[in-house]
């Protein structure tokens, strides 16, 4: 499927800058550790703080973001994203780099990646049609899981020949060319009209999440996905002290157990668009969510060795499928469901909260492994997980087409898939 050569520019702007961030993955933390050797709860603190100030900040943007052209909003965060970064390098050659500095840049990269997100989404409604969002979405989301499967691995070398300084510059660098790929885009431009006489009231600020809890699909959509992610992401931290900690699984072998699985997502996403043609959005999406829910629960079998490298690699294999397949259903509905005047507040909003609960959770889930284990904390959230598809949408609430035939039964697919609006309300 075509979607335009201004797609392909919004598109490689995504890659590039994704690569560059998943290439400089742990660099920060290197930093504090071998230049600035800070200790382990400043480095957790440099990441969870980082997320949580940042969301914070980025309350007022998606109003902000909403009634301004996009492309020049895009632009402008990948300039803020460049000079933050590039700051790191620069302080570091004049011997002036600390880690008060790291924690502003990562506030500060973290609000400019909101803002990007929520711009780069509400102009993907204006650029691409209704009836393409999925196959638009599917390409970033197989793009983001082959960058996390390639990226790390690259940083590791790039960072072990030129040091997790020069590693960042490289990050800075991506920005920058995601900045001249937007550049590149030709064509209109989409703003909400904003009355002059109108004053802004702090109840504006809180309008993306009035939008999505109105909306019973976007509602439970928005709780199912900042649950399941928050859950997920808690464990992160705790499966990187179990593994390397306690199990003592070599650097290269836990490097496989999450850049092997991370091709999975890719698979997904080539197979979201065509699962859907043929049983439906709901189901799909339905199935998949559910999976999504079951399999982190087999990290409670992982154990010392190959066969438990192999049970990690299998289980985040299956899990990282599943959220391919999601993750594009999931994103197309929410931009379908949202008014163009409203997208940039809603997936700013959605953004923000998705932020706050990974932090607090991440946090939570420290703490729980303190008291218990890092397996007992990892089975907790595990247990959890299964409770977080009873969330999901129901078909009625939907926008959801008609499973398609194959070319195989006889009937043309495109004509089994009647096309959809532009934009459409709850």
């Amino acid at each position: 499927m075509k979607l335009g050569s201004s797609f392909g520019w919004l598109w490689s702007a995504y890659a590039v800058s994704t690569y560059g961030t998943w290439i400089a993955f742990g660099a920060f933390p290197l930093i504090a550790v071998g230049v600035l050797h800070s200790s382990a709860f400043a480095v957790s603190l440099l990441e969870a703080a980082g997320l949580a100030v940042a969301a914070i900040i980025a309350v007022p943007l998606g109003l902000w973001v909403e009634h301004r052209s996009k492309r020049p909003v895009m632009i402008a965060m990948d300039l803020v994203r460049f000079l933050a970064m590039a700051s790191v390098p620069v302080a570091y050659f004049l011997g002036l780099l600390s880690y008060g500095q790291l924690l502003v840049v990562s506030v500060i990269s973290g609000t400019a990646s909101i803002a990007f997100t929520a711009a780069s989404g509400a102009y993907l409604k204006y650029l691409v049609r209704s009836d393409h969002l999925l196959a638009a979405n599917g390409r970033f989301e197989g793009t983001s899981w082959v960058a996390t499967a390639a990226g790390p691995p690259l940083g590791g070398a790039l960072i072990g020949l030129l040091g997790p300084v020069i590693t960042v510059m490289a990050d800075a660098l991506s920005y920058l060319l995601s900045a001249l790929g937007v550049l590149r885009i030709r064509g209109g431009d989409v703003a909400a009209p904003r009355d002059p006489a109108a004053r802004l009231r702090g109840g504006d600020l809180l309008g993306g999440w009035r939008f999505i809890l109105h909306d019973r699909a976007l509602r439970c959509l928005f709780l199912n996905s900042i649950l399941v992610g928050g859950l997920i992401m808690a464990t992160v931290p705790l499966l990187a002290v179990l593994l390397l900690g306690e199990y003592h699984f070599p650097a290269w072998q836990y490097g496989l157990a999450f850049g092997i699985p991370a091709l999975g997502g890719f698979v997904g996403a080539r197979l979201s668009a065509r699962l859907v043609k043929r049983y439906g959005r709901h189901r799909v999406m339905t199935v998949s969510g559910w999976l999504r829910s079951i399999f982190p629960l087999g990290l409670a079998f992982v154990h010392p060795g190959i066969t438990g490298l192999l049970t990690v690699i299998i289980i985040e294999g299956l899990l990282i499928i599943c959220m391919g397949i999601f993750n594009p259903i999931y994103a197309t509905e929410r931009l379908q469901r949202t008014p163009a005047d409203h997208a940039a507040r809603v997936l700013t909003a959605w953004s923000v909260s998705s932020k706050l609960v990974q932090a607090t959770l991440m946090v939570i889930w420290g703490i729980l492994a303190t008291l218990t284990s890092p397996l007992a904390a990892i089975i907790i959230s595990g247990v959890l997980l299964l409770a977080t598809p009873l969330l999901l949408p129901k078909r009625r609430h939907l926008f959801d087409p008609e499973p398609a035939l194959s070319a195989e039964d006889g009937i043309d697919v495109g004509e089994s898939l009647p096309a959809l609006r532009r934009s459409r309300t709850a």
